[in-house]
């Protein structure tokens, strides 16, 4: 275990970094599709599958029930064996499943389906040890921006949604196939060569990790006490400037969750087509990636407050859009907003906890983090579609409003991450020069 001295002056990042941290944000464009045709064509899937409103949030639960079952094991993985592993496995994980997920769509197979959905959705959850993976190559002064490099990826990749969706629907009628199941048919195309891109990433970003020193001149290791207690997943939660760090991004992605389900209930109840649809869907996911390096540059200079949280009251007045405008441009400007919103308090939280686990630990406590988060949006998933039945979408737009209340007023209780970091100990990792 190490500590780092402060970033060198003139910081340059290595060709090989470069390479790697570009071949992953390739990786990430092609393969960004299929979550936004999971967030945002589910709901309507389960409706053409079942008919019944209850069911509607049920793929996004799914998927977050995913990434509860996956987040905490693949990063304990990645920490013993490596990040590439992880992620090659996840993608391959996820091809299985859009396959399926097809299949059932051709069969009007509710079971396949929802299987189909769980296996895509621990696939791209698995893979998402990309973060872990951008984290680890760089050091913390640099961190934030590094995750919003990588998230660039997925912004290139998001013109692909729309464009599958329309050319699903253009050539449905040819193959006798639903438009929404023929596209999920087209994803392998996408995942193929994202995991190809994959296999090129050399050396492993865990081995970048635990040698910063070689990759960045300056960057001074010293030596600590070799006695470790070892790695307890509750022990985040113990820390006073990682629970807040949690809750926030917890709250951002329940937030998040009923969101993805109302726009596209909102816009179909306005006359929609699929495609109007596939690009408001569009605007909420360049509101999750287009800003992220910015935003990474703004947490790594002003600090993980500046960013955190300013992002959850974003994502508050975006689903207040969402849910009581009913007009195609609000829902989207809503949409969007959730999305940027989402993406700072990411981002910031990603970087905090980051900054407080070693390489060896950083999957397993990243994997905590998003451990966390899906059970959050595990429940408010399954929530949302009784909400809507009960209360319109009024009631389920009053509910992502409330969950950004708790970091917020934790903010105001504590002072925010900083006070807390004063308060308690922070484990003397490779980023104490970072506080």
């Amino acid at each position: 275990m190490s500590i780092s001295a402060a970033a060198p002056i003139a910081f340059r990042v290595p060709a090989v970094i470069k390479r790697n941290l570009t071949l992953f944000a390739l990786s990430q464009s092609f393969t960004g599709a299929g979550m936004s045709f999971t967030y945002g064509f589910g709901p309507l899937m389960v409706l053409a599958l079942t008919g019944s409103a209850e069911l509607s949030g049920i793929t996004v639960a799914l998927v977050g029930f995913s990434r509860f079952l996956v987040a905490y094991p693949v990063g304990k993985i990645t920490d013993a064996y490596g990040r590439k592993p992880g992620i090659i496995f996840g993608l391959a994980l996820a091809l299985v499943g859009a396959l399926v997920v097809g299949v059932a769509m051709s069969l009007h197979n509710f079971t396949l389906f929802l299987a189909g959905i769980l296996v895509f959705g621990m696939g791209m959850n698995a893979s998402q040890q990309l973060r872990v993976a951008a984290t680890d190559m760089f050091p913390p002064q640099h961190r934030a921006q590094a995750l919003g490099y990588l998230a660039l990826g997925s912004l290139s990749g998001l013109v692909v949604s729309p464009l599958l969706i329309s050319l699903s629907q253009a050539i449905s009628a040819w193959f006798g196939q639903d438009p929404i199941g023929l596209a999920w048919y087209m994803l392998p195309v996408l995942i193929v060569p994202g995991i190809v891109l994959i296999s090129f990433v050399r050396p492993d970003p865990r081995e970048i990790g635990q040698n910063l020193h070689l990759y960045y001149p300056g960057y001074v290791a010293a030596e600590r006490p070799t006695e470790r207690v070892a790695f307890r997943a509750m022990s985040l939660l113990q820390k006073p400037a990682i629970r807040l760090a949690v809750v926030s991004n917890c709250a951002a992605n329940g937030n998040m969750t009923i969101v993805m389900v109302l726009t596209s209930l909102a816009l179909s109840e306005c006359g929609t087509s699929l495609t109007g649809i596939a690009i408001a869907q569009m605007c909420h996911s360049a509101g999750m990636f287009a800003f992220t390096v910015p935003l990474g540059r703004l947490t790594d200079r002003y600090g993980r407050d500046a960013v955190m949280f300013p992002g959850v009251a974003i994502a508050l007045a975006g689903a207040g859009l969402v849910a009581y405008t009913g007009t195609y441009v609000l829902v989207t400007i809503g949409a969007f907003l959730v999305g940027i919103g989402w993406a700072g308090a990411n981002v910031a939280a990603t970087a905090l906890i980051a900054d407080h686990y070693p390489t060896a630990e950083r999957g397993r406590a990243l994997g905590v983090n998003d451990t966390c988060a899906a059970g959050v949006s595990v429940l408010v998933a399954i929530l949302t579609g009784w909400l809507i039945k009960w209360g319109g979408l009024g009631a389920a737009g009053l509910t992502a409003i409330l969950l950004t209340a708790p970091p917020l007023l934790m903010l105001f209780m504590t002072g925010g991450t900083h006070k807390a970091v004063s308060a308690a100990s922070i484990l003397p990792v490779e980023n104490a020069a970072d506080h």
